[in-house]
């Protein structure tokens, strides 16, 4: 299957468990790999025969400063269900965030995690 991917989306938002985390915020890094088939759109070359970037940017856009969640995990699960829900050539999405400032007693770059979903569950 094809890809589309769009990495390293940065946005600020307000999710986690911690007082302080609904309250101040923090940047939240996302990467998106939508499946489908772009034959028909590199043999055209028509941008009508694929997904647009930024259709992709707003959806991530809109769940992520939109919602406020605890866990990252349902934060990508609201992100891979819009994606399913309003683009239908997209058969599958990968959904990573990278939470940089999580608040954990040792030294870290940053905590992520990483989902698969398609239309088929």
């Amino acid at each position: 299957m094809d890809k589309i991917l769009i990495e390293d989306m940065a946005f600020y938002a307000y999710h986690g468990v911690h007082e302080e985390e609904a309250r101040l915020g923090q940047r939240f890094h996302i990467d998106v790999e939508c499946r489908l088939d772009l034959s028909e759109a590199g043999r055209s070359d028509d941008v009508l025969k694929t997904v647009s970037y930024d259709r992709i940017v707003a959806i991530a856009a809109e769940v992520t400063t939109g919602q406020r969640f605890n866990l990252i995990e349902a934060l990508a699960e609201a992100i891979s269900d819009k994606l399913l829900a309003d683009i239908p050539k997209v058969q599958s999405v990968r959904i990573k965030i990278r939470k940089p400032s999580a608040p954990i007693p040792a030294p870290s770059g940053y905590a992520s995690i990483e989902i698969e979903r398609s239309r088929s569950e």
